[in-house]
């Protein structure tokens, strides 16, 4: 068992729009919750092509991230020193308070800025397209691990595998006791990144993509996306551009050579609040069996568009 807590937020500056995107519920709640995980670190670092280890949870951490979202051909996100220090700063004052949050409390020790485009600005790094932030909290050092565990949460995969943010930052800090804090800030200071082609979208899990998890405890993210239920199965997810409108006919997932769909929770922009309108996903009602292949078909529009998708993955 470890303690683990994750905190997600996504925004578009003044500049585009005064609307935020998605809530966060992170607040300044401090609670952590005790939770087992999804993904034994020490099975990361088998995968082809897994970044190397450098033991800096920050760089394993985003080197991660970007692994991933090559994975599913994204383009990878350029590191920039100066979200680097805004990222650092903010996981320096959740380890001085013990808590994690997006929003810091001006005179707690520590305070960089209230909010992320706050401490970016202060860090020197002025947004002019998209921002946004993810945070793992854990009492586990691995940056490959905290960052993994992220991706597995369905909000917090919203945010990384956006393909237009272009550049990020990441930083650490480790309590005495051993809990991490891991931070990383996605932006882009004057354009977007390349991102997909009209009509295109990504998958998670992708096309062929072996050992997938087979369980996520949704209590362990905050929102969290099954309210009613902690322990379900690996969330299943597609991505496109952001503020492009994704609309779902059909998006069901079956065990290979089963008769039947298994029971999802689909989360779209119409039902959830908290999911963009350029994503979807469907999350299993129940753990998925170890060893096993699973069909995917996702039929909807993209911006309009027709598109169907079907596709495999199968579990450790």
């Amino acid at each position: 068992m470890i303690a683990s807590s994750l905190r997600w937020k996504y925004w578009i500056p003044a500049l585009l729009s005064a609307a935020l995107l998605s809530a966060c519920g992170g607040g300044s709640d401090s609670g952590n919750t005790s939770l087992s995980t999804s993904t034994p670190a020490g099975q990361l670092t088998q995968e082809p092509g897994a970044p190397v280890l450098s033991n800096n949870i920050a760089t394993d951490g985003f080197n991660w991230f970007n692994y991933r979202r090559s994975q599913i051909g994204l383009s990878p996100l350029v590191r920039n020193s100066l979200i680097d220090s805004a990222a650092l700063g903010h996981s320096s004052y959740l380890n001085l308070n013990s808590t994690v949050a997006h929003e810091q409390v001006q005179g707690k020790p520590g305070f960089t800025g209230v909010k992320l485009g706050d401490r970016l600005a202060k860090a020197g790094y002025v947004v002019t397209s998209l921002q946004g932030e993810v945070i793992a909290g854990a009492s586990n050092t691995s940056g490959f691990y905290l960052a993994e565990e992220l991706v597995t949460a369905i909000y917090h995969r919203f945010v990384i595998f956006e393909p237009l943010f272009k550049e990020g930052g990441a930083g650490a800090a480790v309590s005495g006791s051993g809990y991490a804090y891991f931070t990383t800030d996605l932006a882009g200071n004057r354009s977007y990144g390349p991102g997909l082609a009209a009509a295109q979208i990504v998958t998670y899990p992708f096309s062929g993509q072996q050992k997938v998890a087979v369980s996520f405890s949704s209590d362990n993210e905050s929102p969290d996306p099954v309210p009613n239920q902690d322990v379900v199965g690996y969330p299943i997810s597609v991505h496109a551009n952001y503020g492009t409108p994704v609309s779902v006919t059909a998006f069901s997932v079956r065990q290979r050579g089963a008769a039947t769909d298994l029971a999802v929770r689909l989360l779209t922009s119409s039902n959830d609040v908290h999911t963009p309108v350029s994503a979807a996903s469907i999350i299993p009602l129940a753990a998925l069996n170890a060893n096993t292949s699973y069909d995917v078909s996702f039929i909807g529009k993209v911006n309009g568009a027709d598109v169907t998708q079907s596709w495999s993955f199968s579990t450790r």
